[in-house]
């Protein structure tokens, strides 16, 4: 959601940046709206005015007997509130196709986002760690012999069809101790707050963080209206949703464990082996709530929150910034954190982490009370993967995996798997 207020003071701007990401110029078409939009209003403030007259001059016309008078005047009353009716009605109706043309339309990407078409124009910022070298040949994960009987793809197709997958003994004892270790990090190092939301929302959620109205083809709804969260985005981000919280709150940091659901509608034939892209997973979520001032020093923070837990886990990544054709409708700027796949000889994104500046908060009505005072301001809002847990087990196994099959798992872990340090190739934590 933009302000509407900033498009008038500068078109160019906005066109301009809206350009960047290779979208044409639409300031023209929001400005005949809203210019379209307040003259109805004016309008029907004038027949407002003109009726309040008229309303006191009935009573003096009654007074003097002036039945001709009397009559006109409240012909003209009830005429004047016939058109004020009608032209608010109007004007609701173009706020509303402003307000329609506004959601639809992508946030501003940062000066500092780097310009390009797509993924292959990213930028690489850091690099923690280096890849593996194999005496062998190193397998994906679905054929790792010691994790491979604990990925059921056909019990999953039976009960749900494709990109599903049922996690049995080893794989899913490791995959539950991940999304633990990775809640204890948060919470007892970084100090966000532990958070356990519903996964099941109202369609206002998800227009506040910006999955509605333009994508709801990658969600779920329900047959009762609600929608499944394809991330716990959503549900972190609303608590604010309509609030004015006080600016000595911020920043408000939250962590949250949910599944996720997506539909993947836009990447049909993309990664269709394994787990690495499902419609059901699950992820550990960060969501910051900040000042406008602080939401860099913010977004990097969140940013090195993700990446401490790849580092413990002793898995290889890259950091890249995404360029304005990669980037996210929502956000204005998102780093990706790309961890090493043995198996695929190549990095993959295992976390994005986001600035949406106070995008979302205008489409939530959140805002905050400076404490000097003054007049409520909106709030920025952040989230990240703080990691995908699918995604996470994926990289421990392929880049602890041994030739004979077994696993040698990072030492974070041994603790949340009762001091076992691998997966034998028989798929049995010892």
């Amino acid at each position: 959601m933009h302000d509407i207020r900033a498009i008038r003071e500068n078109p160019q701007a906005f066109d301009a940046a809206l350009g960047r990401r290779g979208l044409s110029s639409v300031s023209s078409e929001i400005l005949a709206l809203d210019e379209a939009r307040r003259a109805k209003i004016q309008a029907a403030e004038e027949a407002q005015a003109e009726q309040n007259r008229a309303s006191k001059e009935v009573g003096a016309a009654k007074a003097k007997g002036d039945d001709a008078e009397f009559e006109r005047l409240r012909a003209l009353v009830a005429e004047k509130k016939a058109e004020v009716a009608r032209l608010n009605d109007e004007a609701k109706a173009e706020d509303q196709r402003l307000r329609d043309m506004l959601l639809g339309i992508p946030n501003l990407p940062y000066d500092d986002v780097p310009d390009g078409a797509d993924e292959a124009d990213n930028v690489e910022l850091k690099r923690w760690g280096s890849p593996r070298n194999f005496s062998f040949t190193p397998k994906e994960h679905y054929e790792i012999a010691g994790i491979a009987p604990g990925l059921d793809f056909e019990a999953a197709a039976k009960l749900s069809g494709s990109r599903f997958v049922v996690l049995k003994g080893a794989a899913a004892r490791l995959h539950r101790a991940l999304a633990q270790f990775m809640l204890d990090l948060h919470v007892e190092e970084h100090g966000l707050l532990e958070t356990a939301t519903p996964v099941l929302v109202r369609e206002e959620m998800m227009v506040g963080t910006g999955q509605l109205p333009k994508f709801g083809e990658d969600s779920y709804q329900t047959t009762t209206g609600w929608w499944l969260i394809p991330t716990a985005e959503v549900t972190l981000t609303n608590l604010v949703n309509g609030e004015i919280v006080e600016e000595a709150t911020l920043p408000r940091r939250y962590v949250a464990h949910t599944q996720c659901f997506r539909s993947e509608a836009g990447s049909a034939g993309r990664d269709t082996a394994g787990m690495l892209r499902q419609h059901q997973f699950e992820k550990v979520e960060m969501v910051s709530v900040t000042t406008p001032e602080t939401s860099a020093a913010e977004h990097e923070r969140m940013t090195r929150c993700a990446e401490a837990v790849l580092e413990k886990l002793e898995l290889p990544y890259r950091r890249v910034v995404l360029c304005t054709g990669d980037l996210g409708a929502g956000m204005r700027k998102t780093h990706d954190l790309e961890v090493w796949l043995p198996g695929q000889d190549a990095y993959r994104e295992i976390s994005s982490v986001s600035v949406a500046g106070d995008y979302q908060a205008r489409r939530m009505n959140a805002r905050y009370r400076p404490d000097g005072g003054g007049k409520p301001e909106f709030v920025h809002t952040l989230n990240g993967s703080g990691l995908a847990v699918g995604r996470t087990l994926i990289a421990v196994v392929e880049n602890g995996q041994q030739e004979d099959g077994s696993v040698a798992l990072p030492a974070a872990l041994h603790p949340y798997l009762r001091g076992a340090t691998r997966i034998s190739a028989e798929g049995v934590l010892v």
